[in-house]
């Protein structure tokens, strides 16, 4: 009840943040008050839109805003959203644009798991949307998945993967972005074992932390200094009465959400002051630049307790995959098992998450690819975001990308061309 009351105790703390944005706006809003214009009512009333539209997002999925596309033939189609595969903890989602004729790029997009929600990709998606097929890993968050559903740490995220990669057909391009890179990577190796002909045609790492020892960060450091212990005591709660996870324990979002703030807490604290004074000016709108930002930031998932406590025991403490000694349900899977499938890995100079070297590392994990397999980029001047979703992913990062699958994109061999299948919408 501890971890229950805790819980509960953050999300009325958040409910009353934002009833106090909402009364603060409301009052100040009083049309008596036109009679007699007065700055302070005007600065009241910013304060209060900005604070209830902060603490108002921090509980709701943003919507993937992509809902039509503009083809080839000049003409907007509009765009629906199929699930291919539903999981409890996630689902395989296709954007589907009727009425074009389906592109030869099929590209798997393997979201992070790491406290945001899969919209966070929603530009990384845009971009690709023109000449590819896109299939996405959308994650569920963790207080509306009932105890009955069971747990969920790396080894079920790594089978999901290769679920999915087997439901998607050999004819397909793996992109994993930042947390995901390494279980991407693995799960790779162990379809390469398991079922060789259902491997993918590429694998392209983004900023993820295969080998997190290589170029240590805060990030790393902390995973470091921290025992096991302190973080279940610390960061573990278990979801309270409102939601249908109720008693599941968690990592929740409102304090994943207060651990990326206090890392930059003087930007945050400097861009809510302006964009108060912008409202009160009259100069912000719905979708300015910052509520463009903030409305995904501050939009967080609670994470299961034991796929955020493995991550840091095997992945970060244990060095599992950077070792080449990850284990799913007791086979330990070799990544030198890839032999087929192109693997790139893509960093940013000024990555302060993921620093150049942690992902580049899974290069020499691939003992049994060839040369002519493997590539690297390393974008200049580019941070953690700006690799997946900024301009240096539209202007550079991108086209290398596609480039990159092009050149791995021959003729299926008869035997794996047999196999293929259509998606099954139908799975339970």
């Amino acid at each position: 009840m501890r971890y229950m009351a805790t819980y509960d105790l953050m999300e009325s703390l958040r409910n009353a943040n934002q009833w106090m944005g909402a009364t603060a706006l409301s009052f100040a809003s009083y049309p008596l008050f036109s009679l007699t214009p007065n700055p302070a009512f005007q600065m009241m009333a910013a304060w209060g839109e900005v604070t209830e539209r902060t603490f108002k997002r921090m509980s709701a999925k943003p919507d993937w805003g992509i809902h039509t596309f503009t083809c080839e033939d000049g003409r907007d189609h509009l765009v629906s959203i199929d699930k291919v595969v539903e999981r409890p903890f996630g689902d395989l989602i296709h954007f589907v644009v009727p009425g074009r004729k389906p592109k030869k790029r099929r590209i798997l997009l393997v979201a992070p798991m790491s406290g945001h929600y899969a919209t966070l990709l929603r530009s990384t998606v845009k971009s690709l949307l023109v000449h590819c097929e896109v299939y996405v890993t959308d994650w569920h968050n963790a207080r509306d998945i009932p105890v009955s559903a069971g747990k969920f740490d790396v080894e079920d995220y790594t089978l999901y993967l290769m679920e999915f990669m087997r439901e998607m057909g050999p004819d397909t391009h793996v992109i994993a972005v930042c947390q995901p890179a390494p279980l991407a990577l693995a799960a790779t190796a162990y379809l390469a074992e398991l079922d060789p002909d259902a491997q993918p045609r590429s694998l392209t790492l983004i900023g993820g932390p295969v080998d997190p020892d290589a170029t240590p960060t805060d990030v790393t450091d902390f995973g470091r200094r921290v025992t096991m212990g302190q973080l279940e005591e610390t960061m573990i709660q278990r979801v309270g009465f409102k939601y249908p996870g109720v008693g599941r324990l968690v990592y929740p979002g409102l304090l994943q959400l207060s651990s990326f703030i206090s890392m930059n807490s003087e930007m945050h604290s400097n861009a809510f002051m302006d964009q108060i004074g912008r409202v009160a000016r009259g100069e912000a709108s719905d979708n300015d630049r910052h509520n463009r930002f903030y409305d995904e930031y501050l939009a967080v998932m609670d994470m299961p307790a034991e796929f955020y406590l493995s991550t840091v025991e095997r992945i970060f403490k244990g060095l599992e995959v950077a070792k080449n000694e990850f284990v799913v349900n007791g086979h330990k899977v070799d990544i030198g098992k890839i032999t087929s499938v192109a693997v790139k890995t893509v960093e940013g100079s000024k990555d302060d998450i993921s620093a150049p070297g942690q992902c580049i590392a899974a290069l020499d994990l691939c003992t049994g690819l060839p040369d002519s397999k493997k590539a690297s980029h390393l974008e200049d001047g580019a941070g953690h975001y700006g690799i997946f979703a900024g301009r240096s992913w539209r202007e550079n990062i991108r086209p290398l990308v596609l480039e990159f699958m092009d050149a791995h994109s021959g003729p299926l061999p008869a035997k794996t061309a047999s196999r293929k299948k259509p998606a099954n919408k139908n799975a339970a």
